[in-house]
């Protein structure tokens, strides 16, 4: 997305085709330049509106909902009340009688310290990706006549995460350290990590909570699914690759995962929807969604590293729906709780321009990336990693993404 310089002095003045205009209104926690004090904000253009002083100052009812330092409440509070503050929000930036009594709790972006948005409950990491999957199992799998393992195509792929660990954007990734063997080493060794990567996803936050045996079936995403968000789940491969049999990965994942400090409701990428790629094998009824509406989104996300594009991935490309995801994860009887986060898997698309990890786009090493900072197979201490992403708005459009930006710190 190219850049947009917005007057400081005038928030209400948001350049034609900023792709944090009205239309999208994404929701996050700042403190104000000076204070400490967290509190809910809503950004329009290059501001961010201190979302219940404006409530407050207008009277409306969903004053109280917004006076907290995180928006758990607010996701707690459910889909109705999701759409009346959106609608809400929508006319206060919108129409020119309310300008006077907002504008002063808007605050430049620049100004103010973004914090980790909401509390985060559980944490769910997918594999949802067929081009990543079928890249992976090449890699690791050459001489298997099929690269995606039996069960791919019949369910979403899933494994449990470590919610502590979950850092806003901006936090420094420091590297970590574990056991690692390579197949020809005689034993393992302890130390940093020195097959460092990425893994460009996207995070669904969750609001209404659900209740311990009672599935949450893919009509009901909506009503469960607050929004979205760009999320990095940083990987150390070498670690996975010695821990990861037999019962998958553990401190090579759970060092760090990244998220953006904004989320984007979803109402406000209805223009997004797309049906997600045809479906090659029969699915079991819970997770069969040939008449429900478009579970796809039309993100296009955008990976660099130290300020240089490397990749491209498209989300749309994802076989496995947000969707299918909330009704798998539920349908043994567990329970949601507000602000469980879970991520897609790595987003990549058909082309190697498209890949979305260091071990698709290098080929396990294999092809050096060639940056302007140097050649990279993995990641060094100091690189700094951007995903930024948009996607179709109404009536042409763009409605941005937070972008999600970690920076490599040495291990011990």
């Amino acid at each position: 997305m190219p850049p947009f310089d917005a007057p400081e002095g005038d928030p209400f003045d948001v350049p034609e085709g900023h792709p944090f205009g009205p239309h999208n209104l994404p929701y996050g926690v700042f403190s104000p330049a000076g204070s400490d004090t967290r509190t809910v904000g809503v950004r329009l253009g290059d501001h961010v509106l201190d979302a219940a002083a404006a409530a407050q100052a207008l009277g409306s009812p969903y004053g109280a909902l917004l006076a907290h330092p995180t928006l758990t409440p607010f996701l707690a509070a459910g889909r109705t009340a999701w759409s009346d503050v959106r609608r809400a929000l929508t006319a206060w930036v919108t129409v020119p009688s309310h300008r006077e009594t907002i504008a002063p709790f808007f605050h430049p972006l620049p100004s103010v310290t973004l914090h980790l948005p909401f509390e985060v409950a559980d944490y769910v990491d997918f594999y949802a990706s067929e081009n990543h999957a079928r890249n992976v199992g090449k890699i690791f799998r050459p001489d298997s006549e099929d690269p995606l393992t039996p069960n791919w195509k019949h369910l979403p792929i899933g494994y449990h995460g470590r919610s502590g660990t979950v850092v806003v954007s901006g936090t420094e990734v420091v590297r970590p350290s574990g056991q690692r063997k390579a197949p020809t080493d005689p034993a393992p060794v302890f130390g940093p990590s020195i097959r460092l990567d990425i893994e460009a996803e996207v995070g669904f936050v969750v609001g209404k909570p659900s209740a311990m045996g009672t599935p949450v079936d893919l009509s009901s995403y909506r009503d469960h699914v607050f929004g979205l968000c760009l999320l990095n789940d940083w990987s150390a491969r070498d670690l996975q690759a010695w821990e990861y049999v037999p019962l998958g990965p553990f401190l090579g994942k759970s060092f760090a995962t990244s998220v953006s400090a904004w989320i984007t409701p979803l109402d406000a990428l209805d223009a997004a929807r797309v049906t997600p790629p045809p479906r090659t094998h029969d699915l079991l009824p819970y997770l069969d969604d040939a008449t429900e509406d478009p579970g796809g989104y039309d993100l296009r996300i955008t990976i660099s590293i130290n300020g240089h594009p490397v990749s491209e991935p498209p989300f749309s490309t994802m076989y496995w729906t947000a969707a299918q995801q909330l009704a798998h994860m539920t349908v043994n009887g567990a329970s949601l709780r507000t602000g469980d986060l879970y991520g897609s898997g790595t987003v990549s698309g058909p082309a190697p321009a498209q890949r979305g990890s260091l071990l698709e786009l290098t080929w396990n090493g294999r092809d050096p990336l060639d940056l302007p900072t140097g050649k990279r197979t993995f990641l060094e201490d100091g690189d700094e990693v951007t995903l930024t992403a948009w996607a179709p708005g109404p009536d042409g459009t763009k409605v941005g993404l937070g972008e999600v930006t970690g920076r490599i710190a040495a291990g011990d």
